[in-house]
């Protein structure tokens, strides 16, 4: 079993972040694990009907299959290596595992046209 199963499941477990496990977290992901799990006690990861958003501090970014559209994700990771996510990536992670996604019953296209 690899560090981010490891991580992954033990969240899933315990439903909310412990030492322990925030100590996992980043010692697999570093300054990009830090970022996801500030992000997730901002309560940025939010979900609609038909994606689910982080709010980054100057845009917001989709999630979708694991994938992001960040600059980050398209440029700088492999995305064959479970360890090399973007922050915005892993804070879906964290949040849905703790619960602490926001959900939105609206779609987020008709969203995006306000912002």
């Amino acid at each position: 079993m690899s560090e981010v199963e490891d991580w992954r499941e033990a969240l899933s477990a315990a439903g909310e972040l412990s030492g322990p496990i925030v100590d996992a977290i980043l010692a697999t992901h570093g300054d990009r694990g830090s970022r996801a799990i500030e992000a997730v006690s901002e309560e940025r990861v939010k979900e609609y009907r038909d994606f689910t958003v982080v709010v980054g501090h100057d845009d917001e970014y989709i999630i979708e299959d694991g994938g992001c559209t960040c600059k980050d994700a398209e440029y700088n990771l492999d995305t064959a290596d479970p360890t090399q996510r973007c922050w915005h990536a892993l804070a879906v992670d964290i949040a849905e595992r703790v619960g602490a996604v926001d959900y939105h019953d609206m779609w987020y296209s008709e969203v995006r046209e306000f912002i």
